[in-house]
């Protein structure tokens, strides 16, 4: 492990690792969001209300009796749909469903956000879109594609668009301060394993899947993936609590199901300093192996991270309904404000996580992807997801279900997680 360098205090670090030095830059940023959020987004009550909706083989068009925020665009699976969050909107209005779609849906998804659902009769997707001038109409292209054409275009998450910037200027006048960051959990928060000291720096480790969502199941032997996550990061917890330097938290100790806003909403929640999320992945091919690791990116390194994402993202999806709310409100401000640091501090570790687990266990050969995870979106929370082999591959499967295969990913984490931490301060 690297040395952790600088001055002492009674034998420990006097900065404790990077603790300090991660929540300053939380606050720094956190100042300037809400300043920015209060001048764009405004009241409930100020929102435009949906007037009717109108759909056809080769576009959709939404109109509204006053300005809206934003309108974000993202594809379903199971059934193929086709779903429009509208920031500044309150349902309502007419609705004539026709074309590509065979029933149109409307509700108050959030206090000032509509949602539309458009269940599609065939395989369709948007390929663009924009508002009138006014900001009061808009307009997405709609192209017929096939099966695996709309399951490539789920997987490239939501695509937003903004009305024009003339029509937001009129409405910022009646704007007041409105801007929650982060979604509020419907869950506790998680016991603390380690030191009693608050200096310490504090790691979440999330154990994928979980209660009616098993995730990948192995047909060499049926090991089922929310198990083997949950007894690795148990391991993980253990060996870091061991060190003395760190302290470690888990979204979940039981067989317990969480919606992916929740899993990194505890994260922010405790002021971690590093979220992790454990995964054992599946494949077609089962000849396919090894580790790899993922960080954060609006566009996806390969199509198999799409693919992948478009997956994983679907886990809060049951019968067709959304468990899981998105804070559009102040998303793209954060992105702009902390995400690009903080994903530059994810992609390092990544780097750290790889180059400690290579001795350790099968990685593929090229182990580092870029994908829009949603458990990776805390725009303030360095965060990665470990895909710790492929379930499918009997190899892996066999690796992932021993004793001694789960402690040299724990192993590999742990250290990882220390040269991240001593690398930090040195740098400071």
């Amino acid at each position: 492990m690297a040395g952790t360098g600088g001055a002492t205090e009674n034998g420990r670090a006097k900065n404790f690792w990077t603790a300090a030095k991660q929540r300053l830059h939380k606050k720094a940023v956190f100042g300037p969001a809400f300043f920015l959020a209060s001048l764009l987004f405004g009241n409930p009550a100020d929102a435009g209300t949906v007037k009717s909706v109108t759909t056809a083989h080769d576009k959709v068009v939404i109109e509204f009796d006053d300005f809206v925020s934003k309108a974000s665009v993202f594809g379903l699976a199971g059934p193929n749909r086709i779903a429009i969050d509208i920031a500044g909107a309150t349902a309502g209005g007419a609705i004539q469903p026709g074309g590509a779609f065979k029933n149109v849906r409307q509700g108050q998804f959030t206090s000032d956000t509509a949602r539309l659902v458009l269940d599609l009769d065939y395989p369709a997707k948007i390929n663009g879109g924009s508002f009138s001038a006014d900001g009061k109409t808009l307009t997405l292209s709609l192209v017929a594609t096939t099966a695996a054409g709309f399951l490539d275009w789920l997987g490239l998450g939501r695509k937003d668009y903004d009305p024009p910037a003339g029509a937001r200027a009129k409405k910022l006048s009646k704007y007041e301060v409105t801007a929650p960051i982060g979604k509020a959990g419907s869950r506790g928060l998680p016991k603390i394993y380690g030191p009693a000291d608050p200096r310490l720096p504090l790691v979440v480790i999330d154990a994928g899947h979980g209660g009616h969502d098993p995730g990948a199941i192995s047909p060499h032997g049926g090991a089922r993936e929310k198990e083997v996550t949950l007894a690795i990061s148990k391991l993980i917890r253990d060996e870091l609590v061991k060190t003395g330097r760190v302290r470690v938290a888990l979204t979940r100790e039981n067989d317990s199901f969480i919606v992916l806003q929740d899993r990194y909403g505890i994260a922010r929640k405790l002021n971690a300093d590093l979220f992790m999320s454990i995964h054992a992945d599946a494949a077609e091919n089962q000849s396919a192996r090894g580790g790899s690791v993922y960080t954060l990116s609006e566009v996806a390194s390969d199509r198999e991270a799409q693919k992948l994402a478009a997956r994983q993202n679907k886990a809060n999806i049951i019968n067709g309904v959304d468990l899981g709310g998105e804070d559009v409100n102040v998303s793209s401000i954060l992105i702009d404000l902390t995400q690009r640091e903080t994903m530059n501090i994810s992609a390092n570790f990544a780097k750290l996580l790889l180059r400690e687990a290579a001795p350790n266990m099968t990685l593929r050969s090229n182990a580092h992807h870029f994908a829009s995870f949603i458990v990776l979106k805390a725009p303030d929370t360095p965060s990665v997801l470990f895909e710790t082999g492929y379930l499918t591959n009997a190899e892996d499967a066999a690796f992932l279900s021993t004793a001694a295969g789960r402690q040299s990913v724990a192993r590999s984490v742990a250290s990882a997680v220390q040269a991240h931490f001593a690398k930090q301060l040195v740098s400071e």
